[in-house]
């Protein structure tokens, strides 16, 4: 324990000083992590998993693992500019699984989808038009159905395949471009020409999705406050409806991660600046009207959502299709195998278009979630979020009182005023939201913990 310097006479928890470990520990909103995940004792049947969940709601996920280049801060499971015999032995592959999976679901509905990766639109027009025909002919939806996001880059937002997309009904259409300066993102391993990012934005605007997301990125090396303000100024100047912030974690076996030698964030020449540039950006964003729903989400307009189907992330379960997804119902988290490097992914892709129908209808590999871990995802999916975590609803859905089980963790966050409690439920304060994601961690299980740390990197 060490004293507060601010106010005098209250003590506070080491790890929530700063120069004594780090605010940024690693992003908190998945919980487990698939680090976490193991080889089940035994497969168990996709129909075992699902016959007692709620199925009239679900969150669809389609994975391309496929991009043009690999950033080097990437630690998502992605390969770059495979064959073209790859694409489509995927596809087909995919096809298998959505069968199997459907057969296993039986009488189910989807209230959103998304299709992420890797790149999504790495795939050529042809090919994300068979995308979608397989998920419509499967499990009968598409995205006028169910709202549809869906992930692009500046290289491949190519006019041909965002028709597709409009065509199909997307209703989200995200951009990663982390900065409009070329050194900082040549700094990061990314080959990005600002020319070419700003035609995609132009274009992306020309064809109007209800909701276009700019993703960018503070703490990169050699980012000043001035680069910044040039970044931000420029993003707002195309009037995106979202904006996501995201803090440089260097991890493991990244490109970046193989560069340093130790640490999540070990390297980061402007790490101790990332709080002051995320201040700079929230400012930014909350002066020129967008509204913040999470440590990484900015909102310029109120989201219109009357007419659209309701998903709440803590009561419905996710099907994830393809080999970097996960699916879950409320005890049971799987996937495939899980790789960074490029030769276990390779490896495991090979795996995947190669498989059997029959082996896509059953889990062996991923995490299953006691009393403990499903109400720790709870509290981590609530208080991370504007809406916040409700005392009511915790104790309808466990029976139990939030403090009789977190009693601990939550004093320590009020003492320290990160949250605050209002009508029943308790938010994250404005100094809360910038510890969001230690604060996630902190929240973690030993157990949980335990696996990340054990976790053979590959």
């Amino acid at each position: 324990m060490v004293r507060d310097t601010t106010s005098g006479s209250v003590t506070v928890p080491r790890r929530f000083v700063d120069g004594a470990d780090t605010r940024y520990q690693a992003y908190s909103y998945s919980y487990p992590h698939k680090t976490a995940y193991r080889d089940f004792p035994q497969p168990v049947p996709l129909k075992e998993l699902w016959k007692a969940e709620k199925r009239d709601a679900l969150f669809l996920y389609l994975h391309i693992p496929f991009c043009e280049m690999r950033c080097g801060f990437c630690n998502l499971f992605t390969t770059t500019n495979p064959e073209a015999s790859l694409e489509k032995q995927y596809l087909d592959a995919v096809e298998r699984q959505c069968h199997e999976v459907a057969e296993a679901l039986g009488n189910a509905s989807f209230a959103r989808m998304a299709l992420g990766g890797g790149t999504p639109t790495y795939l050529n027009a042809t090919d994300l038009d068979r995308l979608f025909d397989i998920v419509d002919r499967v499990f009968k939806t598409n995205p006028e159905q169910a709202p549809c996001s869906v992930e692009t880059s500046p290289y491949t937002a190519e006019t041909e395949k965002l028709s597709v997309l409009k065509e199909r009904g997307v209703e989200r259409l995200s951009i990663g471009i982390q900065s409009f300066i070329e050194s900082e993102v040549r700094a990061i391993g990314r080959s990005q020409d600002s020319n070419v990012v700003r035609r995609a934005l132009e274009r992306l605007k020309r064809f109007n999705f209800p909701t276009l997301n700019v993703d960018l990125m503070y703490g990169l090396p050699g980012q000043t406050f001035d680069t910044w303000m040039q970044t931000l100024s420029e993003t707002l100047s195309y009037e995106p409806e979202q904006v996501y912030l995201y803090p440089l974690y260097i991890r493991p076996l990244t490109g970046m991660g193989r560069q340093s030698s130790g640490g999540e964030t070990a390297g980061v020449e402007t790490a101790d600046i990332r709080l002051a540039l995320y201040r700079q950006a929230r400012t930014v964003l909350t002066d020129n009207g967008y509204q913040q729903s999470s440590m990484r989400m900015f909102e310029r307009r109120e989201r219109d959502s009357v007419s659209k189907p309701v998903y709440c992330c803590q009561d419905d379960g996710m099907i994830g299709i393809g080999c970097g997804a996960r699916s879950y119902t409320s005890a049971h988290h799987y996937s495939m195998r899980y790789a960074v490097g490029q030769k276990p992914i390779r490896d495991i892709l090979h795996d995947y278009v190669n498989a059997s129908s029959d082996s896509f209808s059953f889990a062996d590999y991923g995490f299953v979630l006691n009393d403990d871990e499903r109400k720790r995802r709870f509290v981590i999916q609530s208080l991370l979020q504007l809406d916040g975590l409700s005392f009511d609803e915790y104790y309808s859905r466990f029976n139990e009182a939030l403090f009789s089980d977190f009693s601990n963790e939550l004093n320590e966050l009020q003492n320290l005023k990160l949250v605050e409690t209002v009508d029943g439920r308790m938010y994250l304060t404005e100094n809360g939201l910038e510890w969001s994601d230690r604060i996630g961690f902190e929240l973690y299980s030993a157990d949980v913990k335990e696996k990340m740390d054990s976790y053979e990197n590959r």
